[in-house]
């Protein structure tokens, strides 16, 4: 037995969102009835609604920000219940038992994790993301919103579920402190979460954008210092000066140029995904016991750690409200660098 939700889907690359009724399943033991109030806006979403990556299955609805209240749960499941104020993001599935699993990874389950949307899952369904009315998910890739936040927090907390784990991992993972020197490459959806999260984590954060337009913005977020790279002078003016850069640009950078900002040991985390390859010389590396490392987002226990963080830290993403009509437009805005600085659909809207 299934149920119907309003959702928007893409029929094909470049063809513009439909209103169409989706399919949600009924509920396993397992599993968890969400009703989604709030669904934000990533570039992943466009790069794979274009199929800028390939591989798209349509008719696709896309969306892993969302958050909402449960309004039912299987038989077997204890963490959740109905009122709950929830969130998912980038994963609903993983096969739990390989060893990433088991230590709290899943986005690198060796079976393959289950994306939000637009995959085949294990039962031979096609997932549908957030621009629908409710969802149904598995209960372990379900996390609590935390108290402190109040409703109307809920749509700034939205993205987090994918831009604030995507940006506290690395964090996290360099050992982010007092003192710390942080470098973040780009103040878009990404970047300006990045700022917020290095900032309250202690570290001391430059923000590294291509002109100087958004300083007032970077500075409110946390930053001590703002530097504009379009005319070079910041690569020599900061040689050696972090111990962590974090590049959250989807478009290619000169990495040879960035990797020349670390000090002694200092690694440069890559989050952004372009579409095309990156490339670094083995002297930057080699020069300073320099590196690179790619991260994506988290596992299931650290989105819950992130959140609470945040929470505790009064994080939430800086966002636009748009209705489901707006889609469209906000994709191209997205890509053009206008929004400020995540765009978070009403699902209120979605039947209208």
């Amino acid at each position: 037995m299934t149920t119907t939700t309003p959702a928007l889907a893409a029929p094909s690359a470049g063809a513009a969102f439909e209103r169409v009724q989706i399919e949600r399943r009924d509920l396993r033991p397992d599993d968890v009835r969400i009703d989604i109030r709030w669904a934000g806006i990533c570039h992943t979403d466009i790069h794979i609604t274009r199929e800028e990556w390939g591989g798209t299955l349509y008719p696709l609805t896309p969306g892993h920000e969302i958050l909402g209240t449960v309004t039912e749960v299987g038989a077997d499941v204890t963490d959740h219940a109905v009122g709950d104020v929830v969130g998912v993001g980038c994963l609903v599935d993983s096969c739990g038992e390989c060893e990433p699993c088991r230590d709290g990874e899943e986005q690198y389950c060796l079976k393959g994790a289950v994306q939000t949307y637009g995959q085949e899952d294990y039962h031979g369904e096609i997932t549908k993301g957030g621009y629908s009315g409710e969802v149904v998910v598995r209960d372990h890739f379900v996390v609590k919103v935390p108290d402190s936040y109040d409703e109307a927090d809920y749509a700034g907390v939205t993205p987090l579920l994918c831009a604030g784990i995507t940006t506290y991992h690395p964090l996290k993972e360099a050992g982010v402190g007092p003192g710390s020197r942080v470098g973040v490459i780009g103040l878009g959806g990404l970047g300006h979460v990045a700022v917020k999260i290095a900032a309250a984590m202690g570290a001391e954060v430059t923000v590294l954008s291509r002109t100087d337009s958004k300083k007032q913005d970077g500075m409110s977020f946390g930053a001590q210092d703002f530097r504009a790279t379009e005319d070079g002078t910041a690569f020599e003016e900061l040689a050696g000066s972090f111990d962590l850069l974090v590049n959250t640009v989807g478009s290619g950078i000169p990495l040879d140029s960035y990797m020349g900002l670390l000090d002694r040991g200092g690694v440069l985390a890559n989050v952004g995904a372009p579409e095309d390859s990156l490339q670094v010389s083995a002297f930057s590396l080699l020069a300073n016991r320099r590196s690179i490392r790619g991260n994506m987002i988290g596992g299931l226990p650290e989105h819950q750690e992130m959140l609470d963080f945040c929470a505790e830290h009064g994080i939430t993403a800086t966002v636009e409200v748009i209705d489901a009509g707006q889609v469209d437009d906000y994709y191209d805005k997205v890509v053009a660098g206008d929004v400020r600085y995540r765009a978070v659909i009403d699902t209120a809207t979605l039947a209208g």
